[in-house]
C-alpha cells in the first residue's frame, strides 16, 4: 500500500499535552479521517436507495418478482 502525508495545524497547547501523555497522532487522525469516509459513503449510498426507492414506488411488489424470476430464468 502507498502512503502519502497530510498535514493539519493544531494548537500548541494540544500538541503540548499530546507529548505529554505521549499521544501519537498518526493512528488517530488515520482512523477518523478511515471513519468519515465510511460515514460519507454510506450517506452516499443511502441517498441512492431512497431515491432509486422513490423512482420503483410505483412499481408492484408482483411486478418486481416477475422481472426478478424472467431475469433469473434467462441467466
Amino acid at each position: 500500500m502507498r502512503y502519502v502525508t497530510v498535514s493539519a495545524k493544531i494548537p500548541s497547547k494540544l500538541k503540548q499535552l499530546l507529548d505529554k501523555y505521549g499521544i501519537k497522532p498518526s493512528p488517530i487522525i488515520r482512523k477518523a479521517l478511515e471513519e468519515e469516509v465510511k460515514r460519507r459513503m454510506l450517506d452516499e449510498i443511502e441517498g441512492k436507495a431512497r431515491e432509486l426507492r422513490r423512482k420503483v414506488a410505483h412499481i408492484s411488489d408482483e411486478e418486481i418478482v416477475k422481472i426478478i424470476r424472467e431475469d433469473r430464468e434467462k441467466g
